[in-house]
């Protein structure tokens, strides 16, 4: 089966490691399986879609029930690949996968991975939920797998409470009595939401002086972080700090997000401090 790039939207990009190849230097057979399963979850990410929970929503969960790899040249160690995937038919109950690897142009290897939408608890296969269809057809044809909300607490608190819960309480462990305060009445908050209608990201933006914005209480579902929903809830609260006039957005970032932060403009200030336990930086950028 010859495959080109142009056949696929989704793009999961490697580098072959020592440990996965022979003395030869030549990726052993079974690795490409474990390459093409590490792109599916990936391609769930683009979705949107935590998968345990999405599948919890959507009553089921998927099953492999054939994997099938064709061999057209080898990878080598160190190469710099890119592992493509695409939903290429959608059945009654099962769902195919065609994955394709290349190293530049050149197609290295061809699979397909086929999945039964089957009852966790009997196993039984079950019709693939009409949401799940809908969303893995909207992607395959270019469609945005999320919408963002821009409003009041009152509009947007509960989602984005549920989120800041799950990140700030029980992942990182805040005290709740630091993670809430009054000012979320008074704030702009951002909401992101995927296709099942689960916020997977939230921030929220508040006036800090004179033409000066703050943004603040960034939240990203613990399994999609690495995409796009950080920055796009950050450029919409940025969007609402300049429809109000401000001049500068300031922020006190994780010192583990500081790199994300860099790359959408913001610059170092000051000196790093902690803040409930955790490492910040306070960061700037001019509108």
């Amino acid at each position: 089966m010859s495959l080109a790039r142009s056949d696929f939207r989704f793009f999961h990009r490697m580098r072959v490691r020592w440990a996965e190849v022979d003395m030869q230097k030549i990726v052993f057979n079974a690795h490409y399986l474990m390459y093409f399963d590490t792109a599916i979850s990936d391609y769930w990410r683009a979705l949107a879609l935590p998968y345990q929970e999405s599948m919890e929503h959507l009553q089921g969960d998927l099953y492999v029930v054939k994997a099938t790899v064709e061999f057209h040249a080898s990878a080598r160690v160190d190469d710099q690949i890119e592992v493509a995937m695409k939903c290429s038919r959608i059945g009654t109950s099962s769902l195919t996968f065609t994955g394709a690897i290349f190293r530049g142009d050149e197609h290295l290897i061809s699979g397909e991975i086929v999945y039964v939408f089957a009852d966790p608890a009997t196993q039984r296969s079950r019709p693939v939920p009409p949401a799940l269809r809908e969303i893995l057809q909207g992607y395959e044809a270019g469609e945005t797998m999320t919408a963002l909300r821009v409003g009041t607490w009152a509009e947007l608190g509960p989602d984005a409470q549920r989120l800041r819960t799950a990140v700030f309480v029980q992942e990182q462990k805040i005290p709740k009595e630091l993670e809430w305060d009054e000012a979320d009445a008074q704030a702009v908050h951002a909401v992101a939401y995927n296709r099942l209608g689960r916020a997977v990201a939230t921030g929220r933006m508040l006036p800090h002086g004179p033409g000066v914005a703050r943004i603040g209480r960034m939240a990203v579902e613990r399994g999609l972080r690495g995409g796009r929903l950080g920055r796009d809830v950050l450029q919409a609260l940025m969007q609402a700090a300049r429809e109000r006039g401000d001049r500068e957005v300031m922020l006190h970032a994780q010192q583990s997000a500081e790199a994300f932060y860099a790359r959408q403009g913001y610059e170092r200030r000051g000196e790093p401090f902690e803040e409930a336990g955790i490492g910040h930086q306070e960061m700037v950028i001019q509108l």
